[in-house]
């Protein structure tokens, strides 16, 4: 049975609060988590002390982005393993929580194979944990140092296709700190361009159905002092049309072998926007987000959320009246079209950036080049 509980923070996070922790209170580890569902209102904590009460935080976005959902992945096996569940039925279960990315089911198998091998290699179950906590931590710090090499070869990629700097950059859904073991991916770029004086306007889009944008986004535009606006995604259109938009930066939850990308749905309709009015479309995603075992963008699962999440307005501290603890928006009954992802073709991708440096033009070659590099191996 899921055991989670929250607890406030008095501080704020620019005083330390991250978004992932892994603490040893002595009555047992656990696994602490910033509650994104209550940002901005709030900076509540979510406690989890077994890999179910981890799988309820991911399946309800308390805790989401595909860099995190990775470190928390690993985390959840090295969990279970120390307070000693059965590991394979809660990396069974972790993996499974949400389907498209790709990122949770690398971190656990990750932590999952240093638990076996460890276990196999001394048949003590203590140092087996051990190992699992080790593999997590190691991802988590390695997807900090990735998130800083992204940021810098995205940022060169920006002043290459725009020289001069004043960019206005738009950004869909949330792929800060929020989301990533360091500053992001996509955000990361923008970040840095503003840390250099090169960012004239970071326009977030609001992203419907659960606002990552306006909550997240703009939550941690404003904590580093950006200059940003926000809008609601059906107005991104009339920004192109008015030539407000120098480039687009996206996150993935997976990028197939051929380079279609998958993020947070509304991402493939800016890119067709972006092509139509000759603006960069930029993907920024760490090598681990790419699946060479998904051949293309027909065979990624795209997550199917409840309609509740359309028919009904949930924000923080909002009034609940609603089935699904929302404000209700649509006639009692009305079905919904609920996809959590959409999927863009390489081709609408003018680039790909990882911690590896950037594909551009984005192709399966290119792809592939890029990951054997990052093993160290043959591309072939």
């Amino acid at each position: 049975m899921a055991d989670l509980y929250a607890q406030t923070h008095e501080d704020d996070r620019a005083a330390g609060t991250s978004a992932i922790r892994w603490e040893e209170p002595p009555e047992g580890p656990v696994l602490v988590l910033l509650d994104q569902t209550r940002l901005p209102a709030e900076e509540v904590e979510l406690v989890c002390t077994d890999a179910p009460a981890l799988v309820e935080a991911i399946r309800s976005l308390a805790v989401r982005g595909a860099p995190l959902l990775g470190i928390a992945g690993a985390y959840g096996v090295a969990l279970a393993a120390a307070r000693g569940f059965d590991v394979d039925d809660a990396a069974a279960a972790l993996a499974a929580a949400r389907p498209t990315a790709v990122n949770l089911s690398v971190g656990v198998r990750r932590a999952r194979s240093a638990h076996q091998a460890a276990l196999a290699r001394t048949g003590d179950s203590r140092q087996a944990a051990s190992a699992a906590l080790a593999a997590a931590r190691q991802l988590h710090q390695e997807d900090a140092r990735a998130s800083a090499r992204m940021a810098e070869h995205g940022l060169a990629l920006l002043d290459e296709l725009l020289p001069g700097g004043g960019h206005r950059v738009l950004t869909h859904c949330n792929t800060g700190s929020l989301v990533s073991g360091g500053e992001g991916t996509a955000f990361a770029v923008a970040l840095a361009a503003h840390r250099a004086g090169r960012l004239r306007r970071l326009w977030v889009d609001e992203t419907r159905p659960l606002l990552q944008g306006a909550r997240l986004t703009a939550y941690e535009a404003a904590r580093n002092d950006m200059a940003y606006t926000l809008l609601t995604d059906n107005a991104a259109g009339s920004l192109f049309a008015a030539g407000e938009v120098d480039a687009v930066l996206i996150g993935a939850d997976r990028i197939a072998a051929d380079g279609s990308v998958a993020n947070k749905v509304g991402s493939y309709p800016l890119a067709v926007l972006a092509r139509y009015h000759h603006v960069p479309f930029i993907v920024v995603a760490p090598v681990t987000t790419v699946d060479r075992d998904t051949p293309d963008g027909g065979a990624i699962e795209v997550e199917q959320r409840p309609g509740y999440e359309v028919t009904e307005f949930v924000a923080p501290q909002a009034p609940v009246t609603g089935a699904g603890g929302g404000l209700p928006v649509a006639p009692l009954g009305t079905q919904a079209y609920n996809p959590a992802f959409d999927v863009t073709p390489p081709e609408l991708v003018t680039a790909i950036v990882t911690e590896e440096g950037a594909v551009s033009p984005v192709t399966a070659k290119g792809l592939a080049e890029l990951c054997a590099r990052s093993r160290g191996t043959s591309a072939d």
